[in-house]
C-alpha cells in the first residue's frame, strides 16, 4: 500500500487493453501490467501453465525478498505462493499506482469481482486462473481476500487515523490477510497459529509505518494517530516541517514499544509450524525487528534519514537465520517438535 510513484490517469482515460486472442495470451509479457488494466479481461481464459508462469514471473521480477524466501520453501508449495502473491500485487497496484483514487476504486471493484468468479471457477484473468487451482488444493476461504480489497479501497478514502485501536483495525485488514493466506497454503488452519501470525503481521505493518513517516505524508498519508500525537504535543503541522525535538522522539519510543510488545506476542509462531516455514517466518519477523532497532539506534529521528536494511544487511540476516535453525535440528524434543522459539 505504499505508492512508490504514481501514473496521473483522467478518470476513465482508456488504457492498454490485453489481447483477446488466446494465441495473444502465450506468454506472460503480452499481459497487462496493474498500472495498465483497464478491467478488460480476455475472451477466454489462459490454461493452468500459462497462468502460473504469469505469477511466477511476477513474483521473481518484481520481489527478490519474496523470491528468496520461497526458495526456503517445499517446491510443490511455490507455486501456491506465486499465485498468492500475484493477486495480492495486483490488488496493491491498482490502489495506489493509478494516481486515481476514484479509478482505482472502479478497478478494486472490477478485481472483486474477478475473485468472486474465480471461486465460482469461472476465472479468466491469469492471476486468478493460477489462483484458483491454489484455492482449491489449499483450501482457502475466501475471506483473506476479501479483506485485502477492503484495507486497498480504504486507503483511497482514508488517510488519518484518530487512535492506535483504529489504526490497529486498518492492519487486521491490509496485514493480518497476508499471514493467514500463507498459513492456508502451508497446510495451517488453527485460530490460534493464526492469531500469533495477526501479531506479527501487525508488528511488521507498523515497523513500516514507522520507518516511512516522511514518505507517507508525501504522498498525503499518516499513519501515527492523531490522537497520540496530540498527547505528545505535536501537530500535522510539525510533521509538514519535518521538525524534530523531544516531542517527537517521545512519541515514536511510544510507537516503538507498542510494536515491540506486538513481535514478542507473535513469536511463539516460529515454534509452531514446519522448520521451513518457521525460517521464513523468522525472516521476516527480524527483519520487521531490525528495522525497530535502527529506529531506536538513530534516537527515532526517521525525519532526517529512512532506517533501511541494505543488500548486505538482508544476507547476513537470512544466515544468521540459517544457522539457528540449523543447530535447532539437533536440539529437538523425543516427538520431534522444536523446542527453541524465536528470542
Amino acid at each position: 500500500m505504499k505508492a512508490e510513484a504514481t501514473l496521473r490517469l483522467r478518470s476513465g482515460q482508456a488504457l492498454h487493453t490485453p489481447p483477446a486472442e488466446p494465441a495473444a495470451w502465450a506468454e506472460p509479457a503480452a499481459w497487462a501490467e496493474p498500472v495498465t488494466w483497464d478491467g478488460t479481461l480476455p475472451a477466454s481464459p489462459p490454461s493452468v501453465e500459462q497462468a502460473r508462469r504469469y505469477c511466477e514471473s511476477l513474483a521473481r521480477n518484481h520481489y527478490e525478498n519474496f523470491h528468496v524466501a520461497t526458495l526456503l520453501l517445499p517446491p510443490r508449495l511455490r507455486t501456491h505462493f506465486y499465485s498468492v502473491y500475484a493477486y495480492c500485487r495486483w490488488a496493491d497496484d491498482l490502489g495506489d499506482e493509478t494516481g486515481d483514487p476514484a479509478r482505482s476504486l472502479d478497478l478494486l471493484d472490477r478485481w472483486e469481482e474477478e475473485l468472486d468468479a474465480c471461486y465460482r471457477g469461472e476465472a479468466r484473468h491469469p492471476v486468478f486462473v493460477a489462483l484458483r487451482e491454489t484455492i482449491e488444493q489449499c483450501q482457502i476461504p475466501p475471506e483473506p481476500f476479501h479483506d485485502l480489497l477492503a484495507a486497498f479501497r480504504q486507503d483511497q478514502t482514508k488517510t488519518r487515523y484518530q487512535t492506535f485501536a483504529e489504526l490497529l483495525d486498518y492492519c487486521r485488514y491490509s496485514a493480518n490477510p497476508v499471514g493467514r493466506l500463507v498459513l492456508y497454503v502451508c497446510g495451517y488452519n488453527d485460530p490460534e497459529l493464526q492469531q500469533l501470525s495477526d501479531y506479527t503481521c501487525t508488528a511488521l505493518q507498523l515497523a513500516n509505518f514507522w520507518q516511512d513517516v516522511r514518505r507517507d505524508y508525501r504522498i498525503g498519508r499518516i499513519y501515527i494517530p492523531l490522537g497520540d500525537m496530540a498527547r505528545h504535543g505535536y501537530s500535522e503541522d510539525d510533521l509538514a516541517a519535518g521538525r524534530y525535538d523531544e516531542r517527537f522522539e517521545s512519541l515514536l519510543r511510544e510507537l516503538v514499544q507498542r510494536t515491540w510488545s506486538l513481535f514478542a506476542q507473535g513469536l511463539p509462531l516460529v515454534s509452531r509450524v514446519d522448520r521451513r516455514l518457521a525460517v521464513d517466518i523468522e525472516l521476516f519477523s527480524r527483519g520487521g525487528m531490525e528495522i525497530l532497532r535502527r529506529i531506536e539506534r538513530q534516537n527515532y529521528n526517521v525525519l532526517a534519514r529512512r532506517p533501511s536494511l541494505d543488500t548486505g544487511d538482508k544476507a547476513m540476516l537470512l544466515a544468521a537465520v540459517l544457522a539457528r535453525h540449523l543447530f535447532r535440528r539437533h536440539k529437538e524434543s523425543p516427538n520431534g517438535k522444536p523446542v527453541a522459539a524465536l528470542q
